[in-house]
């Protein structure tokens, strides 16, 4: 079932199907757009950020995606302390992939795209990933109006990241490529109308969600994410299911140190009456029980008839324990992260 992968592959196939499906520490399959067996249309590219201030209680999204009809951009800044979120995005219809998203996460690249409302600036050179996207009308929680981030995330050469490539049962040249790479310190600056606060390094902590894929029409699924400093270690976990067919491998994982720790399956107990009231998070192989506490949720609806989109990312507190592969157990303690619930059709 967990069918982890040690070298580097060829994604896809002369059928463009998988060569290989599995999970894998490192980001092995080598994706190449031009071997996708389908129209440029049903292409999906996405880089998506999210940047946890664990000592002030807020976090910052960054959404650059190509979803072959449309691309789309998104910023958000949501206020754990006062329990609220402002967004601001924008759809271009037909990108077809000429955003310029790269077809690997290594290597040195770097993407742009602003309107009137959004900039964006994604840079990446070495072990350095230079973030710049602002938003100059965002009125925020506290009422202050404008968010400018300009932010370095460091991904140490070696670190270790969660990465996935599996297809649909009803179509397997439908595929998911996939990498999480939690726990990069942040360093920088985010200016909230007129003021300016400088990232001390161990306080923000950033994930990177990148994927490629080609997708079967509807999907609904789950995804968890946490970062930051445990008793003044690097810790953080990912948690996904329902997106494609698991059977291979899950993307279940705990960071500790830049190390994997792999887990089984997870289930997310999500009250049916309200995504903000207290939520479970357990694993088939009892290695993680958490209690989540939402503080908010970052809810959006997308409805353009043939495409549509229902998001809750729930922004919160995680407490429990979690127990790595030497059994060490780990106690969390209102440790911040976010998990979300989410349905798309396009």
């Amino acid at each position: 079932m967990q069918n982890e992968i040690t070298k580097p592959i060829p994604l896809l196939d002369k059928k463009g199907h998988i060569t290989e499906e599995g999970w894998a520490r490192r980001p092995f399959w080598q994706y190449r757009r031009k071997d996708v067996k389908a129209s440029r249309l049903a292409v999906k590219e996405w880089d998506y950020y999210a940047l946890v201030n664990q000592k002030e209680g807020y976090a910052v999204t960054a959404t650059f995606s190509d979803l072959g009809y449309a691309a789309v951009f998104a910023i958000s800044y949501c206020d754990l302390t006062r329990k609220a979120c402002a967004q601001k995005d924008a759809i271009r219809f037909f990108p077809l992939g000429k955003l310029g998203l790269s077809p690997t996460s290594t290597e040195d690249s770097q993407v742009a795209w602003s309107n009137n409302e959004l900039r964006f600036a994604f840079v990446k050179r070495g072990e350095k990933r230079h973030l710049m996207f602002a938003c100059p009308d965002l009125e925020l929680p506290d009422g202050r109006i404008g968010l400018d981030v300009d932010v370095t995330l460091t991904q140490r050469p070696g670190m270790e990241s969660i990465n996935i490539a599996t297809s649909w049962k009803e179509k397997r040249s439908a595929f998911y490529l996939n990498e999480k790479v939690n726990c990069m310190p942040v360093e920088g600056c985010i200016r909230r109308g007129l003021d300016k606060e400088i990232l001390r390094v161990g306080e923000t902590w950033g994930v990177l969600d990148w994927g490629r894929g080609r997708w079967t029409y509807q999907n609904r699924w789950y995804w968890s994410s946490a970062s930051g400093l445990l008793e003044n270690i690097p810790f953080g976990f990912n948690l996904g299911y329902g997106f494609s067919d698991r059977s291979p491998a899950s993307e279940n994982a705990l960071f500790y140190d830049g190390v994997i720790h792999k887990l089984d399956e997870v289930t997310f107990h999500i009250p049916e009456e309200d995504y903000l009231l207290p939520w479970k998070v357990t694993s088939s192989d009892n290695r993680l029980t958490l209690d989540f506490v939402p503080a908010v949720d970052r809810s959006s609806t997308t409805n353009f008839l043939l495409i549509q989109s229902r998001q809750h990312q729930v922004f919160g507190f995680f407490s429990g324990t979690v127990i790595l592969d030497d059994n060490s157990e780990l106690t969390l303690t209102d440790f911040p992260g976010f998990a979300e619930d989410v349905y798309n059709r396009w």
